[in-house]
């Protein structure tokens, strides 16, 4: 089954989930060759090995706390925060609380 996402001009709703979050799931919101945003939900504990992409990358913490482990530096998330990362670096997320986060990677060409 193919994954809708948003039209060009479609008005995606990324306030915090809430209540929700519990029973929601990630989600590609859109992708272009070039662009690719998702919303990340991570129940307390949950936690992304660290990995890499060749492009930039911004993760946004929508609601809730994260651990963001980067280049060898870890630093507490909470939300309203915004981290931008140089492609290649490497990163790791867990979650301190229920978290949903908007991640945006640039693809480079």
């Amino acid at each position: 089954m193919a994954i809708a996402h948003a039209a060009s001009g479609q008005l995606i709703d990324v306030q915090p989930l809430g209540h929700q979050l519990c029973e929601s799931r990630n989600v590609a919101l859109f992708k272009t060759s070039e662009l690719e945003v998702m919303r990340l939900v991570m129940p307390a504990g949950k936690t992304l090995p660290s990995h890499w992409v060749k492009g930039q990358i911004t993760i946004h913490c929508l609601e809730g706390e994260i651990d963001l482990t980067a280049g060898g530096h870890t630093q507490r998330m909470k939300a309203g925060q915004l981290v931008w990362l140089e492609g290649a670096v490497d990163h790791a997320l867990t979650a301190v609380r229920d978290s949903s986060l908007l991640l945006t990677i640039v693809f480079r060409k």
